[in-house]
């Protein structure tokens, strides 16, 4: 196992068309420089447990009025929904961020990164950030759509 300098990110050697017994395997090329917080790539066999987007909203249908509270939610809310279906954190494979504003993601960088150790730990799938016009829930400022791989 090797990994980068300043970084926890771990890229797992294994041969080209095996896979891993423990669970995905993080595609690094050879030479890239590691990704802080997201994987470039993720490489999985198993049953696969996939999410809608998922907002911040509690049991009660309320969302913070805050974006990092609503992140924190979501992300818990994702974590529910993989237990439901036998998964974990360390399965996930893949988290598309959905925000209205990508400025006020971009300023909550730093207590993101806590919330997500937090519920996810260092775990750090494939990620992609696209910012939309609006969210179907008007007062949505983030919805999370997760993909997991749950070895056989």
């Amino acid at each position: 196992m090797s990994t980068s300098k300043g970084s926890t990110l771990a890229v797992l050697p294994v041969a080209k068309g095996e896979m891993p017994d423990a669970g995905p395997q993080i595609l690094q090329p050879s030479g890239w420089p590691a990704p802080k917080g997201y994987a470039n790539g993720m490489a999985a066999d198993g049953r696969l447990v996939v999410t809608g987007g998922v907002i911040g909203w509690d049991q009660q249908g309320h969302l913070p009025g805050d974006f990092a509270g609503q992140v924190r939610q979501a992300l818990s809310n994702i974590k529910a929904i993989l237990a439901e279906g036998g998964a974990r954190p360390e399965h996930l494979v893949r988290l598309t961020w959905y925000v209205v504003d990508i400025e006020e993601y971009l300023a909550n960088l730093k207590s993101l990164g806590q919330i997500y150790r937090e519920i996810f730990a260092t775990h750090y799938p494939a990620m992609a950030l696209v910012q939309v016009v609006r969210l179907v829930e008007k007062a949505a400022r983030v919805e999370i759509e997760a993909t997991a791989v749950v070895p056989r």
